[in-house]
Protein backbone atom coordinates (compact mmCIF):
# COMPACT_ATOMS: atom_id res chain seq x y z
CA UNK A 1 0.00 0.00 0.00
CA UNK A 2 1.81 3.31 -0.84
CA UNK A 3 2.28 5.64 1.93
CA UNK A 4 0.42 9.11 1.77
CA UNK A 5 0.92 12.07 4.18
CA UNK A 6 -1.01 11.70 6.79
CA UNK A 7 -4.25 14.09 7.26
CA UNK A 8 -3.90 15.38 10.67
CA UNK A 9 -6.43 18.59 10.85
CA UNK A 10 -9.97 19.42 9.94
CA UNK A 11 -11.22 22.14 9.02
CA UNK A 12 -15.21 23.35 10.33
CA UNK A 13 -16.18 26.53 8.65
CA UNK A 14 -18.52 27.86 11.27
CA UNK A 15 -18.92 31.84 10.14
CA UNK A 16 -22.80 31.65 8.05
CA UNK A 17 -25.27 33.52 9.65
CA UNK A 18 -27.92 30.80 9.81
CA UNK A 19 -30.48 33.07 8.73
CA UNK A 20 -32.70 30.12 7.92
CA UNK A 21 -33.01 29.78 11.71
CA UNK A 22 -33.69 33.32 12.80
CA UNK A 23 -34.51 34.37 14.89
CA UNK A 24 -33.24 32.15 17.05
CA UNK A 25 -29.72 32.76 15.53
CA UNK A 26 -29.85 36.39 16.42
CA UNK A 27 -28.34 35.29 19.91
CA UNK A 28 -26.86 31.60 19.43
CA UNK A 29 -24.75 30.61 16.76
CA UNK A 30 -26.73 27.77 14.31
CA UNK A 31 -23.48 25.32 14.94
CA UNK A 32 -24.90 25.58 18.79
CA UNK A 33 -28.45 24.84 17.92
CA UNK A 34 -28.99 21.18 20.15
CA UNK A 35 -29.71 17.64 18.95
CA UNK A 36 -30.87 16.18 21.98
CA UNK A 37 -28.57 17.43 24.46
CA UNK A 38 -25.28 18.33 22.28
CA UNK A 39 -25.01 20.70 19.44
CA UNK A 40 -24.44 20.43 16.34
CA UNK A 41 -21.14 21.40 15.90
CA UNK A 42 -20.03 18.74 18.98
CA UNK A 43 -21.29 15.81 16.43
CA UNK A 44 -19.43 17.08 13.38
CA UNK A 45 -16.21 17.41 15.68
CA UNK A 46 -17.13 13.99 17.00
CA UNK A 47 -16.86 12.06 13.65
CA UNK A 48 -13.47 14.15 12.85
CA UNK A 49 -12.18 12.95 16.41
CA UNK A 50 -13.24 9.10 16.09
CA UNK A 51 -11.61 9.75 12.22
CA UNK A 52 -8.62 10.10 14.03
CA UNK A 53 -7.80 13.78 13.34
CA UNK A 54 -5.43 15.70 15.54
CA UNK A 55 -5.83 19.43 15.37
CA UNK A 56 -9.52 21.01 14.69
CA UNK A 57 -9.28 24.47 12.88
CA UNK A 58 -12.48 26.54 13.07
CA UNK A 59 -13.13 29.27 10.86
CA UNK A 60 -15.33 31.52 12.41
CA UNK A 61 -17.38 35.14 12.10
CA UNK A 62 -18.86 37.99 14.22
CA UNK A 63 -20.86 36.96 17.08
CA UNK A 64 -19.11 33.25 17.04
CA UNK A 65 -17.47 33.60 20.41
CA UNK A 66 -20.22 31.32 21.82
CA UNK A 67 -18.26 27.67 19.94
CA UNK A 68 -14.70 29.17 21.14
CA UNK A 69 -16.25 29.50 24.90
CA UNK A 70 -17.98 25.92 23.74
CA UNK A 71 -14.25 23.98 22.96
CA UNK A 72 -12.90 25.85 26.32
CA UNK A 73 -12.87 24.87 30.13
CA UNK A 74 -15.58 26.39 32.30
CA UNK A 75 -14.19 26.79 35.57
CA UNK A 76 -17.35 28.38 37.27
CA UNK A 77 -19.26 25.95 35.96
CA UNK A 78 -17.57 23.11 37.26
CA UNK A 79 -16.88 23.98 40.40
CA UNK A 80 -20.14 24.38 41.11
CA UNK A 81 -20.71 21.27 39.98
CA UNK A 82 -18.33 19.69 42.45
CA UNK A 83 -19.80 21.35 45.05
CA UNK A 84 -23.45 19.72 44.05
CA UNK A 85 -21.07 16.19 43.81
CA UNK A 86 -22.29 15.80 40.19
CA UNK A 87 -19.29 13.56 39.08
CA UNK A 88 -21.26 12.17 35.95
CA UNK A 89 -21.96 15.64 34.80
CA UNK A 90 -18.71 16.52 35.29
CA UNK A 91 -16.41 13.67 33.80
CA UNK A 92 -18.81 14.26 30.47
CA UNK A 93 -17.90 17.79 30.21
CA UNK A 94 -13.96 16.64 30.77
CA UNK A 95 -14.35 13.71 27.77
CA UNK A 96 -15.43 16.96 25.43
CA UNK A 97 -12.53 19.02 26.43
CA UNK A 98 -10.59 18.85 23.13
CA UNK A 99 -6.40 18.38 24.65
CA UNK A 100 -4.63 21.83 25.33
CA UNK A 101 -2.91 22.83 21.76
CA UNK A 102 -5.23 21.14 19.52
CA UNK A 103 -7.78 23.85 18.61
CA UNK A 104 -7.48 27.21 16.25
CA UNK A 105 -9.92 29.84 15.47
CA UNK A 106 -9.38 31.83 13.01
CA UNK A 107 -11.66 34.47 11.06
CA UNK A 108 -13.75 35.35 7.79
CA UNK A 109 -14.09 38.54 7.87
CA UNK A 110 -16.20 38.90 5.09
CA UNK A 111 -19.08 36.02 3.80
CA UNK A 112 -17.32 35.46 0.33
CA UNK A 113 -18.26 32.08 0.40
CA UNK A 114 -17.46 28.24 0.74
CA UNK A 115 -14.11 28.77 -0.88
CA UNK A 116 -12.89 31.84 0.75
CA UNK A 117 -13.71 30.54 4.22
CA UNK A 118 -11.24 27.12 3.50
CA UNK A 119 -9.07 29.69 2.17
CA UNK A 120 -8.92 31.54 5.36
CA UNK A 121 -7.69 28.77 7.11
CA UNK A 122 -4.38 28.20 4.99
CA UNK A 123 -1.68 29.20 7.24
CA UNK A 124 -2.63 26.99 9.96
CA UNK A 125 -3.14 24.16 7.70
CA UNK A 126 0.51 24.81 6.23
CA UNK A 127 1.60 22.14 3.79
CA UNK A 128 -0.14 19.18 4.40
CA UNK A 129 -3.82 17.50 3.31
CA UNK A 130 -6.68 18.56 5.21
CA UNK A 131 -9.87 17.46 6.37
CA UNK A 132 -13.01 19.92 5.37
CA UNK A 133 -16.31 18.83 7.36
CA UNK A 134 -19.21 21.10 6.66
CA UNK A 135 -20.74 22.01 10.24
CA UNK A 136 -24.37 21.60 9.38
CA UNK A 137 -24.15 18.14 8.13
CA UNK A 138 -24.38 14.94 10.86
CA UNK A 139 -23.95 11.47 10.25
CA UNK A 140 -24.95 8.32 11.50
CA UNK A 141 -23.45 4.88 10.62
CA UNK A 142 -21.31 1.97 11.98
CA UNK A 143 -18.50 3.58 10.75
CA UNK A 144 -17.85 7.72 10.72
CA UNK A 145 -18.19 9.24 7.06
CA UNK A 146 -14.59 10.57 7.52
CA UNK A 147 -12.84 7.35 9.23
CA UNK A 148 -14.21 5.61 5.90
CA UNK A 149 -12.80 8.78 3.47
CA UNK A 150 -9.39 8.60 5.15
CA UNK A 151 -9.56 4.74 4.99
CA UNK A 152 -9.77 5.26 1.21
CA UNK A 153 -7.37 7.95 1.19
CA UNK A 154 -4.44 5.39 3.07
CA UNK A 155 -5.23 3.60 -0.57
CA UNK A 156 -5.98 5.62 -3.10
CA UNK A 157 -4.18 9.18 -1.77
CA UNK A 158 -4.96 12.23 -3.73
CA UNK A 159 -8.16 14.06 -2.67
CA UNK A 160 -11.13 12.35 -1.59
CA UNK A 161 -14.92 13.40 -1.28
CA UNK A 162 -18.26 12.05 0.28
CA UNK A 163 -21.07 11.02 -1.85
CA UNK A 164 -24.00 9.66 -1.32
CA UNK A 165 -26.66 8.74 -4.04
CA UNK A 166 -29.83 10.22 -5.15
CA UNK A 167 -32.55 9.66 -7.18
CA UNK A 168 -31.71 10.68 -10.93
CA UNK A 169 -34.54 13.34 -11.72
CA UNK A 170 -33.33 15.05 -8.11
CA UNK A 171 -29.41 15.33 -9.34
CA UNK A 172 -30.21 18.96 -10.31
CA UNK A 173 -30.62 19.72 -6.88
CA UNK A 174 -27.08 18.75 -6.12
CA UNK A 175 -23.13 18.91 -7.01
CA UNK A 176 -22.90 16.12 -8.78
CA UNK A 177 -19.52 14.02 -9.60
CA UNK A 178 -18.84 11.59 -12.67
CA UNK A 179 -18.23 7.86 -11.93
CA UNK A 180 -15.12 6.65 -13.10
CA UNK A 181 -13.19 2.80 -11.69
CA UNK A 182 -14.13 1.58 -8.83
CA UNK A 183 -11.87 1.91 -5.93
CA UNK A 184 -11.27 0.79 -2.29
CA UNK A 185 -15.27 1.81 -0.73
CA UNK A 186 -15.80 4.02 -3.77
CA UNK A 187 -14.73 5.08 -7.37
CA UNK A 188 -12.66 7.56 -8.91
CA UNK A 189 -14.06 10.72 -9.78
CA UNK A 190 -13.70 12.08 -13.31
CA UNK A 191 -15.67 15.00 -13.52
CA UNK A 192 -17.33 17.58 -11.21
CA UNK A 193 -20.55 20.13 -11.99
CA UNK A 194 -23.35 21.81 -9.08
CA UNK A 195 -26.56 22.15 -9.76
CA UNK A 196 -26.55 20.36 -13.48
CA UNK A 197 -29.83 21.30 -15.77
CA UNK A 198 -32.17 18.35 -15.48
CA UNK A 199 -30.84 15.26 -18.14
CA UNK A 200 -27.77 16.37 -17.68
CA UNK A 201 -25.97 14.86 -14.94
CA UNK A 202 -23.04 12.61 -15.29
CA UNK A 203 -24.21 10.32 -12.36
CA UNK A 204 -27.10 10.23 -9.73
CA UNK A 205 -23.79 10.64 -7.01
CA UNK A 206 -24.07 14.11 -4.91
CA UNK A 207 -21.43 15.67 -2.81
CA UNK A 208 -22.64 15.66 0.66
CA UNK A 209 -20.21 18.03 2.34
CA UNK A 210 -17.45 16.31 3.26
CA UNK A 211 -13.75 16.46 1.85
CA UNK A 212 -10.34 15.42 2.26
CA UNK A 213 -8.02 18.30 -0.07
CA UNK A 214 -4.52 18.64 -1.15
CA UNK A 215 -2.12 21.81 0.30
CA UNK A 216 -2.52 23.09 -3.79
CA UNK A 217 -5.86 24.27 -2.85
CA UNK A 218 -4.86 27.11 -1.70
CA UNK A 219 -3.17 28.79 -4.17
CA UNK A 220 -5.95 27.81 -6.35
CA UNK A 221 -8.10 29.59 -4.30
CA UNK A 222 -6.15 32.50 -3.50
CA UNK A 223 -7.02 33.62 -7.28
CA UNK A 224 -9.97 32.28 -7.63
CA UNK A 225 -12.62 34.57 -9.33
CA UNK A 226 -16.43 34.50 -7.73
CA UNK A 227 -18.84 32.52 -8.90
CA UNK A 228 -22.26 31.63 -8.16
CA UNK A 229 -23.66 34.19 -5.74
CA UNK A 230 -20.72 36.42 -6.60
CA UNK A 231 -18.85 33.92 -3.66
CA UNK A 232 -15.72 31.95 -3.82
CA UNK A 233 -17.14 28.51 -4.79
CA UNK A 234 -15.29 25.84 -3.54
CA UNK A 235 -16.32 23.34 -6.44
CA UNK A 236 -14.72 26.47 -8.94
CA UNK A 237 -11.44 25.75 -6.85
CA UNK A 238 -11.53 21.88 -7.25
CA UNK A 239 -12.37 21.49 -10.54
CA UNK A 240 -9.26 23.57 -10.86
CA UNK A 241 -7.34 21.22 -8.81
CA UNK A 242 -8.72 17.80 -10.84
CA UNK A 243 -7.09 19.39 -13.81
CA UNK A 244 -3.50 18.07 -12.13
CA UNK A 245 -4.59 15.81 -8.92
CA UNK A 246 -6.70 12.82 -8.74
CA UNK A 247 -10.00 12.59 -7.45
CA UNK A 248 -11.71 10.07 -5.12
CA UNK A 249 -15.30 9.54 -3.62
CA UNK A 250 -15.93 7.98 -0.54
CA UNK A 251 -19.57 6.05 -0.98
CA UNK A 252 -21.23 6.60 2.29
CA UNK A 253 -24.06 5.02 3.13
CA UNK A 254 -25.27 6.25 6.48
CA UNK A 255 -27.96 8.77 7.39
CA UNK A 256 -27.15 12.09 6.93
CA UNK A 257 -29.19 15.20 8.48
CA UNK A 258 -28.90 18.68 6.98
CA UNK A 259 -29.06 20.76 10.10
CA UNK A 260 -28.77 23.70 8.25
CA UNK A 261 -32.85 23.46 7.45
CA UNK A 262 -34.98 23.26 9.82
CA UNK A 263 -36.63 19.73 8.75
CA UNK A 264 -33.23 18.04 8.64
CA UNK A 265 -32.59 19.47 11.90
CA UNK A 266 -35.91 18.50 13.27
CA UNK A 267 -35.64 14.82 12.08
CA UNK A 268 -31.84 14.17 13.42
CA UNK A 269 -33.60 15.25 16.86
CA UNK A 270 -35.97 12.23 16.14
CA UNK A 271 -33.46 9.91 14.93
CA UNK A 272 -30.59 10.17 17.28
CA UNK A 273 -33.68 10.86 20.48
CA UNK A 274 -34.58 7.24 19.90
CA UNK A 275 -31.03 5.79 20.15
CA UNK A 276 -31.43 7.07 23.82
CA UNK A 277 -31.78 4.18 26.12
CA UNK A 278 -32.67 7.23 28.62
CA UNK A 279 -35.37 8.83 26.80
CA UNK A 280 -36.62 6.29 23.94
CA UNK A 281 -40.02 5.44 25.48
CA UNK A 282 -41.43 8.85 26.51
CA UNK A 283 -39.80 9.68 22.87
CA UNK A 284 -41.77 6.47 21.39
CA UNK A 285 -44.93 7.82 23.21
CA UNK A 286 -44.57 11.33 21.98
CA UNK A 287 -44.31 10.04 18.59
CA UNK A 288 -46.82 7.62 18.69
CA UNK A 289 -49.26 10.64 19.67
CA UNK A 290 -48.26 13.20 16.95
CA UNK A 291 -48.09 10.13 14.26
CA UNK A 292 -52.23 10.15 15.39
CA UNK A 293 -52.19 13.74 14.01
CA UNK A 294 -51.19 13.07 10.70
Amino acid sequence: MAQHKKVRKAVFPVAGLGTRFLPATKAVPKEMLTVVDKPIIQYVVDEALEAGIEHLVFVTGRNKHVIEDYFDIHFELEQTLRERAKKAEITLLQEQLPKAGTVSFTRQQEPLGLGHAVWCAREIVGDEPFALLLPDMIMKDTKGCTKGMIDLYDTAGGNIIAVEECAPELAHRYGIVGKGETVGEGFRITSMVEKPAKGTAPSNFFINGRYILQPEIFKILETQERGAGNEIQLTDGMLKLLETQDFAAYHFRGETYDCGAKDGFILANMAFAIDRDDIRPQVEEGFKALIKRL
